[in-house]
């Protein structure tokens, strides 16, 4: 049985609408399914609906981009079983929603004041159900006939953070995250089980006994971006403190910045078992 607990949908900034990935799912039979698109539960509750309906049990999640202001690093928290119509979450990621749109028109505006020929209309009808991302800035340029790829040299120099000494990208606007504690905590308080996303991706391993007071019940061990040295580490945090070790394929579609299969990271059914305890446990306290 495949267990697939991170995936976005093109709510987000994932290719794939959730019919899509449902067809998918069945094709590479994944049993459960989380969708954890990024800082919304919008249509977690039609998504569970139409899994009961196809046999697949699907997942309410969510991923929020958290930030570590201590240390000056991304910290990216997932949430799974959560109250898709809790307040908490819809107040912590609205504002975030639509700093991210702005944002986003604000880094067209540079690139057309550069030279680029493209409209924000022309962005705007490749956006998800929460805005514009990157990839659909980068999917106006190709269709303008800039690059032929979403993640090449184009978006390296269009959108690059300026780290290690290198001078930031013409469009790269820096966002303004959500703590991660206060994520830790809202995920919380909307029933859901919360749990570190890819630490090894962002280098973001020392603030987990932080999330831990907070209320961190999990971390994600198994992830594309995971070397084996990373995924060890991750490991050896997880049992310091008592935590769920969880996986997924971060699945975007073809808005991945690598190619991965839905279900190639699966944690195994007792992973699952183990976020389902933790549930019941919480609810009860």
């Amino acid at each position: 049985m495949k267990v697939e607990l991170h995936c976005h949908t093109n709510i987000s900034d994932g290719s794939c609408s959730f019919e899509e990935v449902l067809e998918l799912a069945a094709k590479e039979r994944i049993s459960h399914l989380a969708i954890t698109n990024h800082d919304t539960t919008y249509g977690l509750q039609e998504m569970v609906e139409k899994g009961k309906e196809t046999g697949l049990e699907i997942i309410p999640g969510i991923e929020v981009s958290g930030y570590d202001f201590a240390r000056g690093r991304r910290v990216h928290l997932l949430g799974y079983y959560v109250d898709y119509g809790h307040k908490a979450l819809f107040e912590l990621c609205q504002p975030l929603i639509e700093k991210r749109h702005a944002a986003s028109e604000e880094m067209v505006k540079r690139l057309i004041h550069a030279g680029y020929e493209i409209t924000w209309n022309q962005v705007c009808k490749y956006k998800g159900g929460t805005g514009v991302y990157k990839q659909h800035i980068m999917l106006a340029l190709m269709e303008a006939g800039y690059t032929d790829s979403i993640f090449g040299d184009l978006y390296k120099r269009l959108f690059s953070r300026g780290q290690n000494g290198e001078e930031p990208g013409i469009a790269f606007i820096p966002m303004e995250y959500v703590d991660a504690c206060l994520a830790v905590k809202a995920i919380r308080e909307a029933g859901g089980v919360p749990v570190l996303a890819h630490p090894g991706q962002y280098d973001s391993f020392e603030i987990i006994p932080d999330l831990v007071a907070a209320g961190l019940e999990g971390v994600e061990v198994l992830h594309p971006h995971h070397s084996r040295a990373a995924e060890e580490i991750a490991i050896q945090y997880a049992q310091k403190y008592n935590l769920i070790m969880t996986g997924g394929s971060d699945f975007h579609g073809d808005y991945g910045d690598k190619p991965v299969e839905l279900g190639s990271k699966s944690p195994g059914v007792e992973c699952l078992n183990a976020l389902k305890s933790k549930k019941h446990s919480m609810a009860i306290q």
